[in-house]
């Protein structure tokens, strides 16, 4: 009896020890999960998106230091404000995010593929729009004028720069008013900007935030 005893109360240690060792492993790999979604932008950006639109008190209001620019270009292009702020914060959470460089090669406050805003028909562009520009004419409005970009002098400094707010808000309104934005057509001048269908509805659900916020 004595030796079934301690038999039994080894394998018990056995067991155990097994079961501590899986935890372990179990708590590294959770350390490592949440470890890589907090250097991750684009995870922390679907989950707060999630939990807004569950209700939960994320704060992510339009800054007041941007809406004189929204009105200013919708005033020039006929798009309305609240569409420019509602792209402005699925685009990069209102100039917020860490790096404002997608991994196709979109950039700037607006997101704007390099082709798109100087224009397809520079000797470099194809594909997905990355393109080999110069920075020199990457900005320069003449260049974007010849190529029939969308980069627009917002500031009035002579250039158009996608890393420049007032340049890449007013670029936005250019590209939206020349897609239907002006006419109340904005799913297609929302799905021409960024053809996804999951897109348009989350530009959607932020305009009409907006919206509804002003009445």
């Amino acid at each position: 009896m004595k030796k079934k005893k301690k038999s039994t109360y080894t394998n018990l240690r056995k067991v155990m020890k097994i079961a501590g060792g899986v935890i372990a492993i179990f708590i590294t790999l959770l350390a490592i999960s949440i470890y890589m979604v907090a250097q991750n932008d684009g995870i922390i950006g679907k989950t707060a998106d999630w939990l807004e639109k569950a209700g939960a008190p994320v704060e992510l209001e339009v800054p007041p230091e941007y809406i004189d620019i929204y009105q200013r270009a919708e005033e020039k292009y006929g798009v309305p404000w609240t569409l420019l702020a509602a792209h402005h914060r699925v685009e990069t959470r209102f100039s917020t995010m860490e790096t404002m460089v997608s991994p196709v090669g979109a950039e700037g406050h607006m997101q704007f593929m390099p082709c798109t805003f100087v224009g397809w028909s520079h000797p470099t562009c194809e594909g997905l729009g990355e393109g080999d520009i110069p920075s020199d004419e990457m900005t320069d409005p003449d260049i974007i004028e010849q190529y029939g970009g969308y980069g627009t002098d917002g500031n009035g400094d002579g250039k158009a720069d996608p890393w420049n707010i007032e340049d890449a808000i007013y670029s936005a309104a250019n590209y939206l008013s020349k897609n239907g934005g002006a006419d109340g057509e904005l799913e297609r001048a929302i799905f021409t900007y960024n053809q996804s269908d999951e897109y348009v509805e989350d530009v959607l659900y932020y305009f009409n935030q907006y919206e509804d916020q002003l009445n």
